[in-house]
């Protein structure tokens, strides 16, 4: 197995309860846990990348690898580069959970740069010209197209085995829910992979019979507030848990509530925001654990305190001064803009454009006032102080998921709102 790039490696003794110690090679784990030594290594490599806010995970079995998900667009440069350090050369199969863009916005430049054998997808309807432009590149290519469906196996090595768990035949119809999660088991040690699955999702999965014991868990959407529950995390009880999450996000990721369901498990918790990304490999029957930093990533710690998201999952938590997205409307078809400065702004020229940059409105000459807000709605009207009108006589926003991107006039990305 190629080395692994680490500021410091840690090994973790994993109680039944909790985690009680840091131990040396050669310490028993407790009847139940995994055995923890104190160098990484063992056939089976994950690699949780830090690229920010989304997902992007590298596992290495042997000679074959498996790639899920890929981040932000701005990202595929971070993982190209990752992957070449890892002395991968091919893809054996690339998973995309979910078709938001903080999962698949990368994963068009990373297919492009190695060769791929399957390409495994959620194939639940998102019409983003992300996902259309990732489809048509993989049809333009030949990479075997799979749809994941409950029970369905994905065959990287014969002593791997790899279950899909979600979606299910009848999927829940909400893009997160019908996230891909796998099952990835050697030997006597489990990963599970949740994607941005939430409490639907869950009890689905939970209700369906299915084992999710897990030795690592992948924490669902980020640690928002609306998922890891209690009755799933009683059922995965993992030793492991790692929260995939961007420092200082407008998303309140991960939730305090979500944080303190984990931590009461007992679960050793890593975030990328704080650890970097993070690297878990076994044997089969034991654990390791590296925690360090994405080459030309520098990784910035979020304060003690964790920040806590609004009460309601449709409203961002306002920030302490500049201009942001402070709502977006799928089904009503309006983003609000809010000023959060002590003086005004001139928005003259700002833009407002939809995932893949397909619909793009320009602000006409306004000034937004200190703390105020504008809506800026999709049809047609008459423009008020408060409300801007775009003028369009079809939907703009996609109602299965979108993202907002709010640009000054010189085309800076200020804010960005997934819904």
């Amino acid at each position: 197995m190629s080395s692994i790039p680490t500021r410091y490696l840690i090994s973790i003794a994993l109680c039944a309860c909790t985690v009680a110690c840091i131990i040396a090679a050669g310490c028993s784990a407790p009847s139940g846990q995994p055995e923890i030594g104190s160098d990484l290594s063992g056939d089976l490599v994950v690699h949780f990348l830090d690229v920010g806010q989304g997902d992007s995970i590298l596992l290495q079995f042997r000679d074959k690898t498996m790639l899920i998900d890929a981040g932000e667009r701005g990202m595929a440069d971070r993982i190209i580069a990752y992957l070449g350090d890892q002395n991968v050369e091919r893809l054996d199969v690339v998973v995309a959970t979910h078709a938001h863009s903080d999962h698949i916005g990368g994963l068009r430049d990373v297919i492009s740069a190695y060769p791929v054998g399957e390409f495994v997808d959620a194939a639940q309807p998102h019409s983003t010209a992300t996902y259309e432009n990732l489809l048509a590149l993989i049809e333009e290519e030949g990479i075997p197209y799979t749809a994941a469906e409950r029970g369905q196996t994905i065959a990287l090595d014969p002593d791997l085995e790899i279950l899909i768990l979600n979606p299910a035949a009848e999927p829940i119809g909400e893009i997160n829910q019908d996230s891909v999660v796998l099952k990835v088991t050697y030997n006597e040690i489990s990963y599970l992979f949740v994607g941005d699955a939430e409490k639907p999702a869950e009890e689905s999965m939970m209700e369906a019979g299915l084992d999710l014991d897990a030795d690592v868990l992948k924490v669902g959407h980020h640690a928002s507030r609306y998922g890891t529950s209690a009755e799933f995390l009683s059922a995965v009880s993992p030793a492991i848990s790692i929260i995939q999450v961007g420092a200082g996000n407008d998303y309140g990721h991960p939730h305090e509530e979500a944080v303190e369901r984990i931590e009461a498990t007992g679960s050793r918790i890593y975030r990328t925001d704080l650890d970097g990304t993070v690297v878990v490999a076994t044997d089969g029957t034991k654990l390791t654990v590296a925690a360090g930093g994405a080459p030309a990533a520098t990784v910035t710690a979020l304060p003690a305190t964790i920040a806590t998201a609004t009460a309601t999952p449709t409203t961002t938590p306002a920030p302490s001064s500049g201009i942001y997205i402070a709502d977006l409307d799928l089904q009503e078809e309006w983003v609000s803009v809010a000023n959060a400065d002590e003086t005004a702004v001139n928005l003259t020229g700002w833009t407002i454009a939809d995932e893949g940059t397909r619909n793009t409105y320009t602000f006409p000459l306004f000034t937004l006032n200190p703390g105020a807000d504008v809506t800026v709605h999709s049809g047609a009207g008459n423009d008020t102080a408060t409300d801007l009108y775009w003028g369009r006589s079809s939907a703009v926003w996609n109602n299965d998921g979108d993202t907002a991107t709010l640009a000054d006039a010189n085309g800076t990305v200020v804010s960005t709102l997934e819904r």
